[in-house]
């Protein structure tokens, strides 16, 4: 039997649409979305347990691939098959994470992935665009609590006139490349590079932006009506208990506040801190401490952020004594290291970076093989954090 689907088409006033689809592909998910702009298309996929963790933070996993046979291409290497995520991907999964997450319950520790993958690809559509639209609209039709759709567009300046998901070739072009995430009441994420535009033209791009995320966020409410919106599930929330929250608040506060307060050095404060929450601990007998550890352990974590908040906010002043107009001691030194082409050591406050620099010819160009983007990269930046 063919399935019935249900669908929404968003007009971006160009000619251009984008169409949601569901019912079809992946049934089995709690939310399931099939985002269509031009050839491009994206599946994506929700599933959330219904057993809550024992983690104290909230486990969600976002993973975007792009699939090699969406472009009819193989790929590369001996075995023929999809290796690891590409730095792309990982930066499309960030985009769209940093989104998502806060909209989740604080409460909410289940187990939750989001699963988005490029079906079919377009040389005109750049689909990194589509993917946070394509989490939230699977979000909306599943049980899962979630405040309220987002979506994420690419908007760009070619010939003064703005446009929402340009393509790479009009990309080129354009004096602005920026990605904004919001909901249809606020401005949530923006990220991108101007050719040195002014404050006022760079909120009027996002402010174009959010109009079109307006449409977006609307269509997808539409979608969960005609599918039949599902309840959003009730969950088991961890256990609280005043009393002890209020002891462990009343012993940690102004002991946090004074020692974030005292201008001390990285290792000093963390080594005060950890004193201190050794000291709230010996408050409680072992058995206690075995039956809600976490849960005081959390409260602690909570005194201690408060006064740390509160210190900044009420006075001004940081954890290592700066105030909010000042910035860390800075120096510099190049020519560390003898060997490489180039070095240098970066220090601020605490915080290093030691930075090499090599210099090769157009045989070491970094050969990039995608199925949206094939090329060479002549300059490319490796991070590691030891």
């Amino acid at each position: 039997m063919i399935p019935k689907t249900f669908s929404e088409v968003i007009d971006l006033g160009d000619g251009r649409t984008i169409s949601l689809e569901t019912g079809k592909l992946a049934k089995q998910a709690h939310g399931s979305v099939v985002v269509r702009m031009g050839d491009a298309m994206l599946l994506c996929t929700v599933v959330s347990s219904y057993t809550p963790t024992t983690m104290d933070f909230f486990p969600l996993t976002l993973d975007y691939r792009e699939k090699f046979a969406a472009a009819g291409r193989f790929p590369g290497g001996y075995f023929k098959r999809e290796a690891r995520p590409s730095s792309e991907e990982i930066l499309v999964m960030r985009l769209v994470d940093r989104v998502l997450r806060p909209l989740f319950p604080k409460d909410y520790k289940f187990e939750t992935q989001v699963m988005i993958q490029l079906m079919s690809h377009d040389d005109n559509v750049m689909p990194d665009a589509l993917a946070g639209l394509a989490a939230s609209a699977a979000i909306q039709l599943s049980d899962i609590p979630f405040e309220t759709p987002i979506s994420e567009v690419r908007v760009a300046r070619i010939n003064g006139e703005f446009v929402i998901n340009p393509s790479a070739e009009q990309l080129e072009e354009s004096d602005i490349d920026m990605m904004v995430g919001a909901s249809a009441d606020s401005v949530m994420m923006v990220e991108g590079e101007m050719d040195e535009v002014s404050e006022e033209e760079m909120a009027e791009a996002i402010k174009f932006a959010h109009e079109a995320i307006k449409v977006q966020c609307a269509a997808q409410v539409k979608l969960a009506e005609a599918f039949g919106k599902k309840e959003t599930r009730e969950y088991e929330v961890a256990d609280t208990d005043e009393d002890i929250e209020k002891k462990v608040f009343d012993a940690t506060y102004q002991k946090a506040y004074d020692i974030a307060k005292g201008g001390t050095s990285k290792k000093e404060r963390s080594e005060a801190f950890s004193q201190l929450k050794e000291e709230v601990l010996a408050m409680f007998t072992e058995e206690e401490l075995e039956e809600k550890g976490k849960m005081i352990s959390g409260y602690f974590a909570a005194a201690h952020k408060k006064a740390v908040r509160d210190l900044t906010l009420n006075e001004g002043i940081r954890l290592d004594g700066r105030k909010t107009t000042d910035i860390r001691d800075i120096w510099c030194e190049v020519g560390y290291l003898p060997s490489p082409h180039g070095s240098s050591v970066f220090t601020r406050g605490e915080t290093q970076a030691l930075a090499t620099v090599t210099l090769g010819t157009s045989r070491e160009a970094n050969q990039i093989d995608l199925p949206t983007q094939q090329g060479e990269e002549k300059f490319y930046l490796h991070y590691n954090f030891p």
